[in-house]
C-alpha cells in the first residue's frame, strides 16, 4: 500500500513538472483557459448559489435554536453564521462539491482522450498533451473558484438574513449587526488561499487520474471516481494543514 502510494505520488510529481512546461503558442493557451472558465467555473454558479443559500438558511436557524440563555445576546447568530461560512463552509465544503462537479468532469474527459489515442495523436504532432491539456484547466479553476467562493459566502449570508426575517427568529437589525461585528478581513485571506489550493489539488488530481487511464468506457469511469475521492481526501487534508499554518 506504501508503495503503490509513494508510486502514485512520485508519477503525480512527474506529471506536474510536465503541466508547467512552457507553453508552445500562448495565445492559444488563453483561449482554453477562457473556455475552461466556462465549462468548469460559471457552469457551477447555480449549484453554488443554490447549496449556500439554503446552508446559510440552516446555519442561521440552528444557532437560533440553540441559544437558550439570555446571556447570548441575538447578535451572535450573525456573527457565527458569518465566521462558519467564511473560515469553513464556503472554502472547503463547497470545493468538495465542486470536486465531485469539476472532478469527474476532468477526468472523464481527459480520460476519454487517453482511452480514444487523441492523446497519442496530440504527442505525435509535437504538443505536449499534459501542457495542452490540463494546465489551461488548472489556471481556469485557480482564477474562477475564489470567485465562485466569494459568491458563496454572501449566498450563505444573505440565505441566513432571510431565514431570520422569515422565521422571526433575529431580527434584520440585529443580524446585520451580528454580520458586521468583530469582523477581520485576514478571515476573507485565509479562506481564499484555501480555496486556491483546493482548486488546484482538484483540477491537478482529478487530471493525473484522467491522463493515465488505460482500457475502455468502464476504466474511464473508474479514473473519474478515483478523481473525486482522491482530490476530496487532499482536500480534507491541506485543510487542516493549512489552518494550522494560517490560523495557528
Amino acid at each position: 500500500m506504501i508503495r503503490g502510494f509513494l508510486f502514485h505520488i512520485g508519477r503525480y510529481t512527474l506529471l506536474m513538472k510536465q503541466v508547467f512546461k512552457r507553453p508552445e503558442k500562448q495565445s492559444i493557451y488563453i483561449k482554453k483557459i477562457l473556455v475552461e472558465i466556462d465549462n468548469l467555473g460559471l457552469d457551477s454558479v447555480g449549484i453554488v448559489a443554490f447549496i449556500s443559500t439554503f446552508m446559510g438558511a440552516v446555519l442561521c436557524i440552528q444557532m437560533a435554536f440553540n441559544i437558550d440563555t439570555p446571556l447570548i445576546p441575538l447578535y451572535t447568530i450573525g456573527f457565527v453564521t458569518r465566521q462558519s461560512v467564511v473560515l469553513e463552509f464556503s472554502p472547503t465544503i463547497i470545493s468538495l462539491i465542486l470536486a465531485g462537479k469539476v472532478g469527474s468532469r476532468v477526468a472523464s474527459e481527459i480520460g476519454t482522450m487517453r482511452v480514444t489515442e487523441q492523446i497519442d495523436a496530440i504527442e505525435i504532432i509535437g504538443i505536449n498533451p499534459a501542457t495542452y491539456l490540463i494546465f489551461p484547466k488548472v489556471v481556469a479553476c485557480v482564477l474562477i473558484n475564489p470567485i465562485l467562493i466569494i459568491m458563496s459566502m454572501i449566498m450563505a449570508v444573505l440565505g441566513g438574513w432571510l431565514a431570520g426575517i422569515f422565521t422571526g427568529l433575529v431580527s434584520s437589525s440585529v443580524y446585520i449587526y451580528g454580520i458586521k461585528s468583530f469582523f477581520e478581513s485576514y478571515d476573507i485571506f485565509y479562506a481564499l488561499v484555501k480555496t486556491v489550493v483546493n482548486a488546484f489539488l482538484i483540477v491537478s488530481i482529478a487530471g493525473y487520474h484522467g491522463y493515465y487511464t488505460r482500457g475502455g468506457a468502464l476504466e474511464v469511469g473508474a479514473s473519474s471516481t478515483k478523481g473525486v475521492v482522491h482530490s476530496s481526501i487532499a482536500i480534507i487534508v491541506f485543510n487542516l494543514i493549512l489552518t494550522q499554518l494560517l490560523l495557528a
